[in-house]
């Protein structure tokens, strides 16, 4: 099931981000680490909310605005030097596979 995979692979996206965010320095981790984590987790449970609502729609079309507001953030990690290159392409290939997920899912929804 398309929702199963996409929230996996949000997890497996908290997973691996989470550690790196908290070894941000103290005067970016505070506020640009912490929206960039809330807004994980937050993405996280309406994944999984969505999953069991009947009405998912109201649910996944805002996600995707907050995807893009995570691309930006994490733009910002790079143009502040505070991630390496290799680590910005990885992230930013592991949102866009979500991005593809949740686009699919949207578009299944849609459709019923």
């Amino acid at each position: 099931m398309a929702d199963l995979s996409i929230i996996q692979k949000t997890y497996d996206l908290i997973k691996w981000y989470i550690p790196i965010i908290n070894r941000l320095p103290r005067n970016h981790k505070f506020l640009l680490g912490d929206r960039i984590t809330t807004g994980l987790y937050e993405f996280l449970d309406q994944l999984i909310l969505a999953r069991y609502a009947s009405k998912k729609l109201e649910i996944l079309e805002p996600l995707n605005g907050n995807l893009d507001i995570l691309r930006y953030q994490t733009r910002l990690l790079l143009d502040f030097n505070l991630i390496q290159t290799q680590r910005y392409e990885y992230v930013q290939k592991l949102i866009n596979d979500i991005g593809l997920e949740l686009g699919g899912w949207i578009k299944q929804q849609m459709k019923k």
